[in-house]
């Protein structure tokens, strides 16, 4: 419809005015240093070598050696000196860049405020008037110089700053990215005296640098799930993107309404994830003194948690349940929070279920059903001076033989350092390449033990004089195949080897299955690794990728291996971006890129895998944090002691439940477990396979494994939760029954039976 509506006059000149209006990059980092500038010059590179009239003007290098290396033969109009206090400033030559009128003008620092003779009060001004004229604008910023950050910046670092911008600035840009810079490398570079700190020096502190990075991640992944939504809208996508959490609590005017919200909260917090609250009333029904009293409160609660409230009409009681799963797919909800059924079995017989009837209608949400634990809230909470108390004893608690051999094994182990990203194609391996040349100039044995560079020039050139380690021959089915020479690599002993694809699986023949495993042997031996790997490899990754994909990845990665790395550190680029190197054939072959574009490389994906790489980094800064200070994260205190149950049997779905799990008891700090119910129907064979599978999972991911005997079916809701009060389970996680309703009708469901037994633990539901 809206393809065949005319434009009015109006909006044919605003499209008209894009189209003479320049194009705005900005690049985002945590502090100065990061590398914002370097990027900026190293694309005015690229671009002018494209034959893009490209010029600088107020960029400043900090004369660190790389960045300066950068500027080569770039142009550059001269800036507007003057002096604030001691502090040399400039401005840009608005009139000799309008006379020169360039295509691209590289300008530091979108923060700076101007003179005050100046024809504008601050650069953003100018880059406004800059973009109007048709000249587009590559510039930076830090985290911190955004309204709004800025407060929060000084709330965690206790460090504040006088120039800032807007961040609805970042919206008017055309495309913005991060540079993510590990806190080790950021002060690195400074004790190297890489960096001219100034008053940011009290931001160099390993605590700071951390939370000042993690901002930086979560500010980008907001302005990408925008992005998302926006264009999922355009395409008239619905549900969850499977990049974002989006919890929902469904509550009434009523004395429990409170705990609903606060679970509601601490999951949206630890999922890093939005929160909203939604309350049906039936039409034309006068609220009483006390529920109004209650609404009075609710609404206040919700707003100072950061939650959104609405109140809808309820037309009856029997269409709450599709009235509810409608709201939670047209909000792209992922996880709806609600109260146990206080009904006995036949009432919801003859009444039926809020619960149950959701679970129903619903594919893609999770139903999470929270525990009344109001009698007992007590006992399930540590009290801060407590847990204090109990580090403080552990300092003095003599170690046994098996810790202080872990410690000097943790001791004698290489650095291990990994570059992640959203998709290939985003510069992994170029990174690591050039850091490896990085550390060889200042003396350090690096070799390369395995280097795919797919046939991408720009990588290729990276490899400087880095020696590489020959790939050892493999003899398999008659054939020859290359893998790396581990072996030979541990035999020659370098400071530091190169190491891309870290979820490659091996050829068979060789002493380990996965590449991983060769690294850790590496590390062991006292050998520091550089390695790569995309978001879509992490094992717990798996049936989100698949979500937003539609692809089920293969080779994975256990989480734990990301938790061992020393550093973790991003490589991000924009959707756009990533697509233009596809269709020049720097990713892929050229035969390849019509079919990588219309499928992994659709653009809707790569936003939705940006977003799920920023939140990942983002939580892996905050652990590291959290875990590093003991203290309090931005994601909010968890203080309550969890312990997760995971209840499977042998259908495709297991998997997705166990890595739940993990998720689930990693964001929660929790000891989890997962019990398969042996049954009698299933042929001995089979079962077992099946058993050792979803065994090697759950421990690959830290958790352990049981299978109990068949109780029949009658008692097999008891036997399970049973077995999770056995463990002290505070949360089960359960699939959602694929019974059709007549048959749950003739034949009681498990999930209805668990969830009437199961009453005084939270219960999660995981959807279709």
């Amino acid at each position: 419809m809206e393809t065949f509506k005319r434009k009015s006059p109006e909006e044919l000149l605003l499209s008209i005015a894009k189209l003479h209006r320049g194009r705005l990059k900005v690049y985002v980092g945590a502090v100065s240093g990061s590398g914002k500038t370097y990027h900026m010059l190293r694309e005015g590179q690229a671009l002018k070598r494209k034959g893009i009239d490209v010029v600088m003007c107020a960029v400043s290098t900090m004369q660190r050696p790389e960045t300066v290396g950068q500027i080569g033969d770039l142009e550059r109009v001269p800036s507007i000196h003057w002096m604030k206090g001691a502090a040399e400033k400039k401005d840009l030559n608005l009139d000799a860049l309008a006379d020169r009128n360039p295509e691209v003008v590289l300008v530091d620092s979108l923060a700076h405020r101007n003179r005050e003779e100046a024809r504008f009060a601050t650069r953003a001004e100018d880059i406004r008037y800059l973009l109007d004229r048709g000249i587009s604008v590559i510039t930076t910023v830090n985290v911190y110089e955004l309204e709004g950050v800025t407060e929060l910046a000084k709330k965690w670092t206790g460090v504040g700053v006088h120039e800032t911008v807007p961040a609805e600035t970042l919206d008017m840009a055309d495309e913005v990215v991060l540079i993510d810079a590990t806190p080790e490398t950021l002060i690195n570079r400074a004790a190297e005296g890489h960096l001219r700190l100034g008053q940011g020096n009290a931001l160099f502190k390993p605590g700071h640098l951390a939370v000042l990075r993690e901002l930086a991640l979560r500010l980008m992944a907001e302005g990408v799930n925008e992005t998302l939504e926006k264009y999922r809208e355009e395409l008239g996508m619905t549900g969850p993107s499977g990049a974002a959490e989006r919890i929902l609590v469904s509550t009434q005017y009523h004395w429990n309404g409170s705990i609903y919200v606060r679970r509601g909260q601490q999951i949206a917090k630890r999922l890093n994830g939005e929160l909203i609250v939604v309350t049906f009333v039936q039409e034309k029904t006068q609220l009483s003194k006390e529920t109004a009293a209650f609404r009075r409160s609710m609404i206040k609660l919700v707003e100072k948690v950061g939650g959104e409230f609405e109140e809808l009409p309820l037309p009856s009681r029997k269409s709450l349940p599709g009235m509810l799963v409608r709201y939670a797919m047209d909000r792209g909800v992922t996880r709806i929070v609600i109260g146990h059924s206080k009904q006995t079995k036949w009432q919801e017989f003859w009444q039926g279920s809020i619960v149950h009837d959701m679970l129903r209608l619903m594919k893609h949400i999770d139903v999470f059903i929270v525990a009344d634990r109001a009698a007992h809230e007590g006992d399930t909470i540590l009290p801060a001076k407590m847990e204090r108390l109990r580090e403080e004893a552990e300092w003095f608690r003599r170690l046994s033989p098996k810790e202080v051999e872990s410690n000097i094994q943790r001791i004698k182990r290489g650095h291990f350092k990994v570059y992640i990203g959203a998709a290939p194609g985003v510069g992994k391996t170029y990174a690591m390449l050039r850091e490896g040349n990085d550390l060889l100039k200042k003396g350090i044995n690096v070799r390369v033990g395995l280097l795919e560079t797919h046939g991408r020039e720009e990588t290729l050139a990276q490899m400087g004089h880095l020696e590489t380690v020959p790939r050892k021959v493999i003899e398999h089915c008659g054939s020859q195949l290359e893998e790396m020479d581990t072996d030979e690599i541990i035999h020659l002993n370098p400071e530091v080897v190169l190491v891309d694809e870290l979820a490659h699986t091996n050829m068979p023949g060789g002493k380990n299955k996965k590449r991983y495993e060769d690294i850790l042997d590496m590390l062991s031996a006292g050998i520091s690794v550089i390695t790569t790997v995309n978001v879509q490899h992490l094992e717990s990754l798996n049936d989100a990728v698949e979500q937003i994909t539609g692809i089920r990845v293969r080779e994975t990665v256990p989480d734990h291996i990301l938790r061992l790395a020393d550093e973790v550190q991003l490589i991000d680029v924009a959707p756009e971006s990533l697509q233009q190197r596809m269709r020049e054939g720097r990713i892929y072959a050229l035969d390849k890129v019509d079919q990588a574009l219309n499928h992994f490389f659709k653009t809707v994906n790569l936003i939705a895998l940006r977003e799920l790489a920023l939140r990942e980094l983002a939580d892996d800064v905050d652990e590291r944090l959290e875990s590093w200070q003991r203290s309090s994260s931005l994601r909010g205190p968890w203080r309550r002691q969890e312990v997760i149950h995971v209840c499977i049997d042998l259908m495709d779905q297991a998997e997705r439940l166990i890595r739940r799990g993990f998720r689930m008891a990693y964001r929660l700090k929790a000891k989890w477990c997962v019990t398969y119910v042996r049954t009698r129907d299933q042929a001995i064979g089979e079962e077992v396979r099946r058993l050792e599978t979803l065994r090697q999972l759950t421990e690959r991911l830290g958790g352990t494994f049981e299978t109990i005997a068949d109780p029949g079916r009658k008692q097999l809701p008891a036997a399970i939760v049973t077995r999770a009060n056995c463990y002290q389970a505070t949360q089960m996680i359960i699939g959602q029954s694929k019974q059709s309703r007549w048959r749950e009708l003739c034949r009681d469901s498990v999930v209805k039976g668990v969830l009437r037994a199961a009453r005084h633990m939270d219960v999660l539901v995981v959807a279709e």
